[in-house]
C-alpha cells in the first residue's frame, strides 16, 4: 500500500468518569498542556469521548475556545427515534456536532450482552447520520487461548462490515480485552499482527483505498511510556486510550508521543 499518509488518531475514552463541569476544566488543562508543549496540532488528531451529560458542554468549550479537538460520544442506539426509554439516537448526537461515536467497546459487549450484529446494526445507525463509527474488536484471554491472537476480532470485523458502503469513513478500534485495565499491555509486535489482519479485513470487504485510508487503533492499557512503541508499528494508527485519558499530563504525553526517543 506504499506509506502511510494516515494521520494518527489519539482517542481518550472516559467512560462513565467527570461531570460536566469537570470535563470542561479537563479540556481546558489539556489544551493548555499541549500548546504549553507546543505541540503540533494538525500532526496527531485528539478525539474525546466523554459521557452523554457532558457532550453539550464540552461542544461549546470547543467551538467558543477553537479547541482543535474532535468531540465523540461512547454509544449510540440502533434507533433513530421512538419509545425507546434511556437510548440516545445518532440524530442527536449529530446535532450536538458529535463526529464519531465508540461501538461494540468490549464493556458493552460484555456487560450489556451486545452481540456481533447489534454491533453491525449500531455501525449503520451511525452512518446514516454521518457520524464515524469507532468499531471495537478484541478477544478475552479466554479467547486467545482458544483460537488464537486475532480469529475473534477479526471474525468481529467482518460482521461489522457487513453492508458498509467502500466509501463510509471508519476507525477499526483493536482492543485485547485481556490487557484492558490490567497495566499489561499487549507487545508492539501483538499489536502489529492483529492490526495488520484487521486492515486485510477491511480490504476485502471494502477495497484497498479504504484500506489505505482507515485508521486503526490499539486500545489497552496504552500510556505516555509504551506509545510510542506502538506508533512505530506501520499497521497501528493511533490509540482508544482509557484510564490514562483522565490524567492531563499522562494523556498529554500520550499525544506528542512523536517527541518520544526514537519515533
Amino acid at each position: 500500500m506504499g506509506v502511510s499518509t494516515r494521520t494518527p488518531l489519539i482517542a481518550g475514552n472516559w467512560k462513565m468518569n467527570l461531570d460536566h463541569l469537570q470535563a470542561v476544566a479537563f479540556v481546558q488543562k489539556l489544551h493548555w498542556a499541549l500548546k504549553d508543549a507546543k505541540h503540533e496540532f494538525e500532526a496527531v488528531d485528539v478525539t474525546v469521548f466523554p459521557p452523554y451529560t457532558d457532550l453539550r458542554s464540552v461542544q461549546t468549550l470547543i467551538d467558543a475556545d477553537k479547541i482543535p479537538f474532535g468531540l465523540g460520544a461512547q454509544d449510540l442506539s440502533t434507533h433513530d427515534s421512538g419509545a425507546y426509554t434511556g437510548e440516545i439516537s445518532g440524530a442527536f448526537l449529530k446535532r450536538l456536532d458529535v463526529g464519531s461515536v465508540i461501538i461494540g467497546h468490549s464493556e458493552r459487549r460484555d456487560y450489556h450482552q451486545e452481540t456481533d450484529e447489534v454491533v453491525a446494526a449500531k455501525v449503520q445507525a451511525a452512518l446514516r447520520h454521518e457520524l464515524v463509527p469507532v468499531i471495537c474488536v478484541g478477544e478475552t484471554a479466554e479467547d486467545l487461548e482458544k483460537h488464537g491472537a486475532s480469529a475473534v476480532p477479526v471474525g468481529q470485523l467482518e460482521i461489522a462490515l457487513e453492508g458498509v458502503p467502500a466509501k463510509a469513513d471508519i476507525v477499526v478500534a483493536y482492543e485485547p480485552v485481556w490487557a484492558i485495565g490490567s497495566g499489561q499491555a499487549a507487545t508492539p509486535e501483538q499489536a502489529q499482527e492483529v492490526c495488520a489482519k484487521l486492515r486485510e479485513v477491511v480490504k476485502a470487504k471494502l477495497g484497498e483505498d479504504a484500506a489505505a485510508r482507515t485508521r486503526i487503533l490499539y486500545g489497552g492499557s496504552v500510556k505516555a511510556a509504551n506509545i510510542a512503541s506502538f506508533m512505530r508499528q506501520p499497521d497501528v494508527d493511533g490509540a482508544l486510550v482509557g484510564g490514562a485519558s483522565l490524567i492531563v499530563d499522562e494523556f498529554a504525553a500520550i499525544v506528542r508521543f512523536q517527541k518520544h526517543v526514537g519515533v
